[in-house]
C-alpha cells in the first residue's frame, strides 16, 4: 500500500514539472507578448480586456501547479511515509476544478469573438518582433499554419492532455488500492475530472459553433446579438423546426434568449420567462409535430416534420430554460437527450411589458406561471401608479394594494381592496387623495354594495354610510354633516338625496320629507324640541312657509297660511284652536320612517354580501372578500391578509373555513347551539362576527351621536330585531351547506319553532348587548317624561319611613315585617327607612346591570320570590300573595329601589322579550311592575294637580 502510494506521488511529481515548465514557456513566449501589444481600436479594446481576463485565469492555474508541485517535493525530500491526503488534487479536488472551469469558460468566450484572430493582425513592433520565436515555439506543439489557429491550440491543449494525466495517475492509484473510504474518496474524484473532461469538450464545441453563427450572421445581426458569454445551442438551419406561419426564417436556441429571425430584423425571448408546452394540439400543416412557446406578451407554435426532432428541441428548450433559471450551466453541459429534469412551471422574475394592453411600460416583479404574472407581484407604473399583490393568469385577483397618482397635485389614491380578473371586487378601503376615506364594497372597480365614505378634512366634514351603485350614492343611506349638525337618513339617486328622508338635527329637532336632487318638494312633518309638530311646507333653515298645521304641546292648534319675511319674523293668517287640553301622544312621539324605508330593505348591501358568500360554497381565499367589514383600518387590513395567507397558530384553527363547517355540524343541540353561536358572534375572524361588525357599524351611523331621537326609537327596535332573524338565517345557510358537503339532511325543527322565534330566543339575546348603548338611550329619550313623573313620584314617596309608606300604600298590618326594623338607642320605630323588603329591593335593583330581556325577568321573579319569603316569614307559614296584596308590596319595593329610567326598563323588555314567554308568568309580573310604575306617575301627576289648583285658588 505504501509502495503503491509512494509511486503515484512520486509520477504525480513528475508530471506536475513538467506541466508547469510548459505554462512557464507558455506564460513568456505568448501571454507576456500579447499582453504588450495593446490595440488602439475600440473593438480590439473590448478583446484585450477578455485577453487580460483570460491571463489572470491561467496565472491562476499555473500557481496552483506550482503549489501542488512544491508540496510533494518537500514530502519527497523528507523521506515521509505518503498517504491520501497528500494527492493534492484529489483532497484538494473542487478547487482544482473550479480553476479549470473558470479558465476554459473565459478561454472560450475569447474565441467567440474572434481573440485570437484580431491578436495576431497586432501592428504593435513588439509582436511583430517576437512572430518569428513564436512560429518557432508554436511547431513543437501544433502543425497548424495559422498563427490564430495554433494559439487556440497551445493555450487549450496541453492543459487538457494534463487533466487526461490527472485521470490516469489517479486510475492506477485506483486500481491498487482496498476496498474502503481512501478507494470511494479516489473513485468520487476520478468522476469529476471525467466530467471535466466532458464539460470542457463540450465548451469548445459550444464556443467554435457559435464563433462560426457569428461568422455567418451579417454586422447587424453580430452587433446586436454577439456577446462574450453568449453560446449558441441549437440552430433551426442544422436541425430542422419552423415557427407559425411568416413568423421566422430562422431560429437560433441561444443559452439565455431565444432567437426569431425574419428578413433583416428578429425578436429576442428571454429564456427565463419562456415556457415550453408539448401537449400542443395547433398544427401548422397536416403531418407537422407541434410545440407551443408561451412568453409574457407572445405564444406561438414550433413544428417539426417528425416526432423525434421535436423531441430533441423540446429537450434542448426546457434544459436551456432550466439552466437560465438557476442562473449557471450544467456540469457537464449536456447529459444524454432526456436527462435533466424540465423547468419549474412557477417562476418569479422581472419584467416590462412593451405591447398595447392595461400594462403597457409597467414593470412586473414576482411570480409568473405559464407566461402570466400568477401569485404575489408588484406592477409599477412609470407615471408612478403601481399595484401590489396577488395575480391569477396575468391579471390582479386577490388581495392588492394599488397607489394610483393624483393628476392635480403630488397625491395618491391608494385602493387596498380585493381583486377579481383584474377588477376591483369585495371589500376594500379606498384612501383618497383629497382626504376622503371609503371603506365597504367594489364591483368592477367602481363602489358598488355597501360603504362608508369619510372627508376627515377640517374644511367640509362628513360622513355617508350607505348603499352605493356604480361609484355613486344609490339606495338607502346615513349622511352626517358634521358642519350643520345634521344627519339625514333616507333615500338616495346618483350622489343626491332622492325619495323620502328623515333630519335628525344636533339641536333635537326632526323632520321628514320628499326631496328630488338634493331639494325638499312637497308637505313634511317636523317635529320641534318642545314637543310641538308643523305639518306644512318648510325652509331647509327650518321656517315655516305656505299652507301648514301647527300642534302645540298645551293642546293648542293653528292652522293656517304662514310667511316668514325678513325682520318682522313668524306671520301666520289661520284659525288657533284651543279646546284641546293636551296634544295627543301618537302626535308627540310619532315614530317616522316605518312605512317609508322597511326594514327588509335596509342594509341590503350587508346582507347580500353574505349571502353571496354562501352560495359561492364559503371558499376560504373569497372569505375576506365577502365578509371584510369588521377590517376599518389599514393596519387591521394588513393584519387580516397575514392571516389568510400565513401559518396560523392553534389558537385560530378553528375558525378556518373548512373547520367552521366541520363544527357548526356538531353543534346542533339548542345549548351547543347557542354556545357555538355565542363563541362566533363575539370571534371578529368568524362570518357571524364579521356580520355583525358590519350591523353595529350601520346602526351606530343611524342611531348614535345625532341620531339619537325618539322619534327613531321604532325604526331601531325593529332593526335590532332584524338583525336577529337574518343572523338566524345566515346561520341556517352555513349549516345548510355544511351538512351538504357531508352528503347530509337539515334536521328538522323541532316544537314547531318558525325562523322569527328561534331569531328572538337564541340570536337577539346573544347580539342586543352590541346595540344595547344606542338602543336604550333612544328608549330613555322616548320615555322621558314618563320617567321624569315617575321618578319625582319616587322622591315624594323616599320621604316616607318604612312603617308610613306601607300604610300609604294600602298594604295589610299582617304583613308587614316589623321584625326587620331594628332599634337602636333613641330611635322610634316610625322613623326607620329602606329595612323593610330589604332583600327584594336589592334583587329588583339588579334589573339594570343586566342587557337581555330575559335576564332581567328572571330578575323581577327572583324579586317577586324575595318579596313572598318575607311574607311568608312574617305570617309564618307559606304564602301565596294574591294580587292584591302583591300591587301595593311591589309598589313598595320599586319605591325603595329607586332605578331611574324604569319606564325605558319596562317596555325595552316589552318589546324585545321571547314571544314565549308571553301570557305567562314573566308577562304577569311584568304586568305588575307597569301598574307600580303607572300608578307611581298618577299619584304625582294628582299631586302636582292639586297643588296647581290650591295656587289658583
Amino acid at each position: 500500500m505504501d509502495m503503491c502510494m509512494t509511486e503515484a506521488t512520486a509520477s504525480l511529481l513528475q508530471v506536475e514539472e513538467t506541466f508547469s515548465a510548459c505554462l512557464a514557456r507558455i506564460d513568456a513566449l505568448i501571454l507576456k507578448p500579447l499582453l504588450q501589444a495593446e490595440p488602439s481600436d475600440q473593438k480590439g479594446k473590448e478583446n484585450f480586456k477578455l485577453f487580460l481576463l483570460l491571463n489572470d485565469r491561467f496565472q491562476a492555474l499555473w500557481n496552483l501547479t506550482e503549489e501542488n508541485y512544491r508540496i510533494l517535493k518537500q514530502k519527497c525530500s523528507n523521506s515521509e511515509s505518503f498517504c491520501i491526503q497528500d494527492i493534492y488534487t484529489v483532497w484538494k479536488g473542487d478547487l482544482f476544478l473550479s480553476l479549470y472551469i473558470q479558465y476554459f469558460v473565459t478561454f472560450a468566450n475569447y474565441v467567440v469573438v474572434h481573440g485570437f484572430e484580431h491578436a495576431t493582425k497586432s501592428k504593435s513592433e513588439a509582436w511583430k518582433h517576437h512572430k518569428t520565436v513564436l512560429k518557432q515555439f508554436l511547431t513543437d506543439f501544433t502543425s497548424e499554419t495559422s498563427i490564430s489557429l495554433a494559439l487556440y491550440t497551445v493555450l487549450h491543449k496541453p492543459i487538457r492532455d494534463h487533466i487526461e494525466q490527472y485521470i490516469l495517475l489517479l486510475t492506477k492509484l485506483n486500481e491498487v488500492l482496498k476496498e474502503g473510504s481512501e478507494k470511494d474518496v479516489v473513485t468520487s474524484a476520478i468522476k469529476e475530472y471525467v466530467k471535466l473532461e466532458s464539460f470542457i469538450s463540450q465548451v469548445l464545441d459550444e464556443a467554435c459553433f457559435t464563433k462560426s453563427l457569428w461568422k455567418s450572421l451579417g454586422y447587424k445581426f453580430t452587433d446586436m446579438l454577439c456577446v462574450p458569454e453568449r453560446r449558441l445551442l441549437e440552430d433551426s438551419k442544422n436541425l430542422p423546426i419552423s415557427a407559425s406561419t411568416n413568423r421566422s426564417d430562422r431560429i437560433l436556441l441561444f443559452d439565455d434568449v431565444l432567437v426569431l429571425i425574419q428578413g433583416n430584423s428578429f425578436q429576442s425571448f428571454d429564456l427565463k420567462l419562456v415556457w415550453v408546452d408539448e401537449n400542443c394540439r395547433e398544427k401548422s400543416a397536416p403531418g407537422l409535430y407541434g410545440l407551443r412557446i408561451i412568453t409574457p406578451e407572445e405564444t406561438f407554435f414550433f413544428s417539426a416534420k417528425d416526432p423525434q426532432m421535436k423531441a430533441v428541441w423540446q429537450w434542448k428548450l426546457n434544459q436551456a430554460v432550466r439552466q437560465a433559471l438557476n442562473g449557471k450551466r450544467d456540469f457537464p453541459l449536456w447529459g444524454k437527450t432526456g436527462e435533466g429534469t424540465d423547468p419549474p412551471s412557477c417562476r418569479i422574475f422581472t419584467y416590462v411589458f412593451r405591447l398595447e394592453g392595461k400594462f403597457k411600460n409597467a414593470s412586473y416583479e414576482g411570480e409568473w406561471h405559464l407566461g402570466k404574472p400568477h401569485g404575489k407581484g408588484t406592477l409599477k407604473w412609470c407615471n408612478g401608479r403601481n399595484h401590489v399583490g396577488d395575480f391569477k393568469e396575468g391579471l390582479e385577483h386577490g388581495f392588492g394594494i394599488c397607489l394610483v397618482p393624483c393628476q392635480s397635485e403630488d397625491r395618491y389614491d391608494c385602493y387596498k381592496c380585493h381583486w377579481y380578473e383584474g377588477k376591483m371586487r369585495g371589500y376594500g378601503i379606498c384612501e383618497y387623495g383629497n382626504d376622503m376615506v371609503y371603506k365597504g364594497y367594489f364591483k368592477d372597480n367602481v363602489r358598488q354594495g355597501f360603504g362608508i365614505l369619510e372627508n376627515l378634512s377640517a374644511e367640509h366634514p362628513f360622513k355617508y354610510t350607505g348603499q352605493w351603485e356604480n361609484d355613486k350614492k344609490n339606495g338607502y343611506g346615513v349622511w352626517e354633516d358634521k358642519d350643520r349638525g345634521e344627519r339625514y337618513i333616507g333615500t338616495w339617486l346618483d350622489d343626491h338625496k332622492h325619495g323620502q328622508g328623515i333630519v335628525v338635527t344636533q339641536s333635537g329637532v326632526c323632520y321628514q320629507r320628499t326631496f328630488h336632487a338634493d331639494k325638499m318638494v312637497g308637505s313634511g312633518i317636523l317635529l320641534l324640541e318642545d314637543d310641538s309638530v308643523y305639518e306644512g311646507n318648510f325652509t331647509e333653515d327650518l321656517m315655516f312657509v305656505g299652507k301648514g298645521k301647527l300642534s302645540f304641546a298645551n293642546g293648542f292648534i293653528l292652522e293656517g297660511t304662514f310667511t316668514n319675511k325678513s325682520g318682522q319674523g313668524l306671520q301666520t293668517h289661520g284659525i288657533l284652536n284651543t279646546s284641546n287640553e293636551q296634544l295627543d301622544d301618537r302626535i308627540t312621539k310619532a315614530q317616522l320612517g316605518l312605512k317609508e324605508f322597511p326594514v327588509e330593505k335596509r342594509w341590503k348591501g350587508i346582507y347580500d354580501q353574505f349571502l353571496e358568500f354562501i352560495h359561492s360554497g364559503c371558499k376560504e381565499e373569497t372569505e375576506e372578500s365577502f365578509t371584510g367589514f369588521h377590517i376599518q383600518t389599514s393596519k387591521e387590513l394588513r393584519k387580516s391578509q397575514e392571516y389568510l395567507f400565513c401559518q396560523r397558530g392553534t389558537e385560530d384553527v378553528s375558525w378556518k373555513t373548512e373547520d367552521i363547517l366541520e363544527e357548526l355540524v356538531q353543534h346542533q343541540g339548542l345549548e351547543s347551539q347557542q354556545s357555538y353561536l355565542e363563541k362566533a358572534l363575539k370571534s371578529s375572524l368568524h362570518p357571524l362576527g364579521k356580520l355583525l361588525k358590519a350591523l353595529m357599524i350601520a346602526f351606530q351611523a343611524t342611531y348614535s351621536g345625532i341620531g339619537a331621537n325618539r322619534h327613531l326609537l321604532t325604526m331601531a327596535q325593529e332593526e335590532v330585531k332584524y338583525y336577529a332573524k337574518k343572523i338566524w338565517e345566515f346561520y341556517q345557510g352555513l349549516l345548510h351547506l355544511a351538512l351538504e358537503q357531508k352528503g347530509q339532511l337539515p334536521a328538522k325543527a323541532m316544537d314547531g319553532d318558525t325562523s322569527d322565534q328561534k331569531a328572538c330566543s337564541v340570536v337577539l339575546p346573544l347580539i342586543l348587548p352590541c346595540f344595547y348603548p344606542e338602543l336604550f338611550m333612544l328608549y330613555m329619550l322616548y320615555h322621558e317624561r314618563e320617567d321624569e313623573l315617575y321618578c319625582q313620584g319616587i322622591m315624594d314617596l323616599s320621604l316616607f319611613p318604612d312603617i308610613k309608606l306601607l300604610e300609604f300604600l294600602d298594604v295589610q298590618k299582617h304583613l308587614w315585617p316589623l321584625k326587620d326594623l331594628t332599634l337602636t338607642t333613641n330611635q322610634r320605630r316610625s322613623l326607620i327607612k329602606d329595612k323593610c323588603f330589604l332583600s327584594a329591593t336589592e334583587c329588583l335593583q339588579k334589573l339594570i346591570t343586566t342587557v337581555d330581556p330575559w335576564e332581567k325577568l328572571v330578575i323581577l321573579q327572583k324579586t317577586y320570590e324575595e318579596i313572598e319569603s318575607t311574607v311568608s316569614r312574617v305570617v309564618e307559614k307559606d304564602y301565596r300573595l294574591p294580587m292584591d296584596d302583591l300591587l301595593p308590596l311591589l309598589m313598595y319595593v320599586v319605591s325603595r329601589a329607586k332605578i331611574q329610567h324604569l319606564g325605558a326598563e319596562i317596555h325595552l323588555i316589552r318589546d324585545l322579550m321571547d314571544p314565549a314567554n308571553k301570557g305567562g308568568l314573566y308577562d304577569f309580573l311584568l304586568t305588575a311592575l307597569e301598574s307600580c310604575y303607572e300608578h307611581i306617575q298618577r299619584m304625582r301627576l294628582h299631586q302636582r294637580e292639586n297643588c296647581h289648583t290650591t295656587h289658583s285658588s
